[in-house]
């Protein structure tokens, strides 16, 4: 296995020190004054996939995710809303935003990421809000550290929040899917074919889980209500709550509508 290793991209400010696992680079950044906090701005490189992600707050951690051709800065609003409450790990998901680009795109790959990246971090009982493609990214890493027999990581999470997410494209509502095929026919988008084809999970792969899990998804949503609920069914100490006159985004990006949540 490979050691992660922070990559510098800047010279100003910038501090070097060193950890039992790996150099570390960074810059801190100041933002506005009206804003008052610091924000580490950062790439890791995790078994040879380079991601960005962005550090900020003080408290128990807390990691967001993300959907589809998205980046981190859909939570912008609420990491201003919570980061007086949690440390915050906004993560670039592979193929988006600063982050590299893989040859492939595979939501098993997503999982190995966020795996990675708690492992690497030592970032112990993080609560996680995964939103679509980042719901299923937390899906997957579920059932990627169950299947390597370790303990601890995602496993030993305080909470999962999960919107917006689905077990397999059959999950979509008819009129978001075909517009998705229409959208692939004419750009051969990867991240469209991704969201086609993937992901493949059974409700009964995630019966094991037991931490609390949230399960939100908007009343006018472009995932079925009944695969909203199949999830949360699937999960043994989970919560449901279907969101009165929201869409799939409406309550995510760049808002702080789920700071009640978390």
């Amino acid at each position: 296995m490979q050691s992660s290793r922070i990559i510098r991209t800047w010279h100003d400010f910038a501090c070097k020190y060193r950890d039992n696992t790996a150099e570390h680079d960074m810059r801190e950044t100041a933002l506005s004054v009206r804003e008052r906090r610091i924000r580490l701005v950062m790439y890791i490189q995790l078994d040879g996939q380079i991601l960005y992600y962005e550090k900020t707050g003080s408290g128990e951690p807390l990691i967001l995710l993300h959907g589809n051709g998205e980046d981190h800065h859909i939570f912008d609003e609420l990491v201003r809303a919570v980061q007086n409450r949690f440390t915050v790990y906004v993560i670039d998901t592979r193929g988006h935003g600063e982050s590299a680009t893989p040859k492939e795109f595979h939501y098993r790959d997503f999982g190995t990421d966020l795996n990675n990246f708690i492992r690497d971090f030592h970032i112990e009982n993080p609560t996680i809000v995964g939103f679509s493609d980042g719901a299923i990214t937390v899906m997957c890493a579920l059932l990627e550290k169950k299947q390597s027999g370790e303990n601890g990581g995602i496993l030993k999470a305080k909470k999962l929040i999960l919107c917006g997410g689905n077990l397999t494209p059959a999950g979509l509502r008819f009129s978001d899917k075909s517009k998705i095929k229409k959208d692939f026919s004419k750009t051969k988008n990867p991240l469209d074919e991704l969201m086609l084809k993937e992901p493949d999970i059974t409700p009964e792969q995630l019966s094991d889980f037991t931490m609390p899990v949230t399960v939100l998804a908007g009343e006018n949503d472009m995932i079925k209500e009944a695969e909203t609920k199949r999830i949360a069914a699937a999960f043994p100490n989970s919560t449901l709550e279907i969101l009165k006159e929201q869409t799939h985004t409406s309550y995510v990006i760049h808002s702080d509508f789920l700071k009640d949540y978390i």
